[in-house]
């Protein structure tokens, strides 16, 4: 089932998570929010993670990685 998350564009935080710039902060929550409807629960850690790949601060495969080790728990 669909639950909202906090995304406060005023102060570019999803569910607490801070963001550089709203371009990032809209790229970040549209992936988030597509994925939502088939049932993602995201945490603040999958934010960070969803975060960082956007930023190029990790690579894809970096983000499958982390993604199968679920370190983002």
């Amino acid at each position: 089932m669909y639950k909202p998350i906090s995304i406060d564009r005023e102060n570019l935080t999803i569910m607490g998570v801070s963001f550089p710039d709203l371009e990032t902060l809209n790229s970040t929550a549209y992936a988030i929010g597509s994925n939502m409807f088939e049932g993602f629960e995201p945490t603040a850690s999958h934010i960070v993670l969803i975060r960082d790949y956007v930023m190029d601060k990790i690579t894809f495969l970096q983000f499958i990685e982390a993604a199968k080790k679920k370190i983002h728990v």
